[in-house]
């Protein structure tokens, strides 16, 4: 194995993470939270409550709201958009510590088919995002020698 690739092995989240995230509270309306994914071209947003993160909100989360089931009444369009975050966020999601492996995430993404996870210190407060394009650039950044 290539010494580079060694250097992935132990590569931790907290030198490749972003470390400014946006957040939103639970109270965010649904229209508000798809203007900010249009606008910010993000996947997924950590919810935030007295400086906590209490559950992740992802564009699938959004979308789920839209789907139903044939023998279900289908709500009104702007009672839809009218729900919060609170309503639809994923109260418990995963997340990793800046001292987790790349490849313990690269694992987890791959598992649960999920494109950025949040970085929380031992408070549970936000101290970044690793997303694919992270993990992606890291590696790239550790073989690009051997090309």
């Amino acid at each position: 194995m290539d010494t580079d690739l060694y250097k992935f092995l132990e590569a931790t989240v907290a030198g490749h993470m972003t470390r400014s995230v946006k957040t939103i509270s639970r109270d965010l309306s649904m229209r508000d939270l798809e203007d900010m994914f249009e606008r910010d071209d993000y996947n997924a947003y950590p919810v935030e409550e007295d400086s906590r993160v209490i559950g992740l909100v992802t564009k699938y989360d959004f979308l789920k709201c839209f789907a139903f089931h044939p023998t279900q009444m289908l709500p009104h369009y702007d009672d839809l958009m009218n729900r919060t975050v609170g309503d639809v966020m994923t109260p418990d999601f995963i997340y990793v510590h800046a001292d987790t492996k790349l490849t313990r995430v690269l694992q987890l993404m791959v598992e649960h088919q999920t494109r950025s996870i949040p970085v929380l210190d031992a408070d549970r407060k936000l101290a970044g995002i690793i997303s694919r394009e992270d993990v992606m650039r890291a590696l790239a950044s550790f073989t690009k020698a051997h090309q």
